[in-house]
């Protein structure tokens, strides 16, 4: 009766197909590898308990109250003093406006910056949740193949001379959905680009400290490139559940845009999760915590890319990440991952079909497998479950 009046806008913005899977997830009989779900035994709940207790009891009132829209300022000092001393960055607390999480941040990138028909520039496959907030702004999205290091830079450039772009999306260290990394080539080549065609880049780095082994890579601008907007998140590292993550905005005219745009959306982010935030961060060892879940996650990626070594056939091929929480596989060409899907919802054992990664919702012979929330046996058991399914 009333379907006439909703707006060109909402109806341009496709429902989350991870979302609706994840319903049919809530019984106990399913493994899902479907959501990109921290592992709750990660959770620093006895630490944030203390927290909540000591933030109440030290600031009172202040906690419960209305804030400034870009965020609280101990939080915001914290975060730019963690960028300077670990990625060599020169970022104050002014450059920084905290969000709802970094979805909250991609809605405001599109509201800011997509005018209909204004071209983007997106990974092939790319992340859900940014084909899903930049599609109800009706943008024209060019989807850039990714190789095993990062887009294709060629065709890049390309996409840059044919037309003027606003802006280029990227999730440079264990993509999501494909668990890729980009090479230091391809870093420095996509930040020479940006620049030369005086494209926006907008890094989201929602796993860059979820690197296995060694150092993380961490952002490719730095911030040093007024272009650049760098997005960071709580959610991998503390617990999703605050939805609380960040933006870096170096350039003063995009920075007052976001946060007008923020302001007219939900005045500011929950202000009492921030202090407890901050207050979590400042009063524990982050860094040993963050080894924790590290090493966690290696082991149950070992066990999945082991499961799907001894147990898919040859035809299936798989990336291997080096951090994250995702692992890409390509079924043979004539399989079509949908299809498979509604099998293995039978056999209790569900993941994310390919086809909602790319732009063109193609039915796509690829799934992205989750492999953070759940144990490894079963892991290894969900697997089994897949290949059965995959050779008959």
């Amino acid at each position: 009766m009333f379907e006439e009046k909703i707006s060109e806008l909402s109806l341009a913005t496709p429902a989350s197909f991870i979302r609706a899977i994840l319903k049919t997830t809530e019984s106990s009989e399913v493994i899902s590898f479907a959501g990109g779900l921290p592992n709750p035994i990660s959770f620093p709940k006895e630490e944030i308990k203390e927290s909540t207790n000591r933030v109440i009891d030290e600031y009172g009132s202040k906690v419960f109250q209305y804030s400034l829209t870009a965020g609280l300022r101990e939080l915001r000092e914290y975060i730019a003093e963690h960028l300077n001393e670990t990625q060599g960055m020169d970022v104050t607390p002014d450059e920084i406006i905290v969000t709802t999480g970094s979805q909250q941040a991609l809605d405001l990138i599109g509201k800011v910056f997509i005018n209909p028909g204004d071209r983007i520039i997106m990974e092939e496959p790319a992340y859900l949740g940014a084909i899903q907030a930049f599609s109800q702004y009706r943008p024209e999205m060019c989807a850039i193949t990714l190789e095993s290091d990062g887009m294709d830079m060629e065709k890049l450039e390309e996409a840059l001379k044919e037309s003027k772009a606003k802006f280029i999306y990227t999730v440079p260290n264990f993509q999501n959905p494909s668990g890729l990394t980009y090479s230091g080539e391809k870093r420095e080549t996509l930040h020479r680009l940006s620049r030369q065609y005086n494209c926006i880049l907008i890094e989201d780095d929602p796993y860059g400290d979820l690197k296995f082994d060694g150092n993380p890579y961490g952002y490719i601008s730095k911030g040093e490139f007024e272009g650049s907007i760098l997005l960071g998140t709580f959610s991998k590292t503390v617990t999703p559940g605050m939805r609380s993550g960040f933006m870096v905005i170096r350039n003063e005219e995009l920075r007052l845009r976001i946060n007008t745009a923020k302001e007219a959306a939900d005045l500011h982010s929950n202000v009492f999760s921030q202090y407890i935030l901050w207050d979590y961060l400042t009063h524990n060892d982050v860094q040993q915590h963050i080894l924790k879940i590290r090493e966690l996650y290696r082991k149950q990626s070992n066990a999945m890319i082991r499961a799907m070594e001894s147990e898919f056939p040859e035809t299936v091929s798989f990336t291997r990440p080096e951090g994250g929480m995702f692992i890409w596989a390509t079924l043979p060409e004539n399989m079509i991952a949908f299809e498979l899907f509604e099998k293995a919802r039978q056999e209790n054992v569900v993941f994310v079909p390919g086809n909602p990664f790319y732009i063109d919702g193609r039915a796509a012979n690829t799934m992205r497998l989750n492999y953070t929330n759940c144990d490894e046996e079963t892991i290894t058991e969900g697997i089994r479950r897949l290949a059965k399914l995959i050779k008959m």
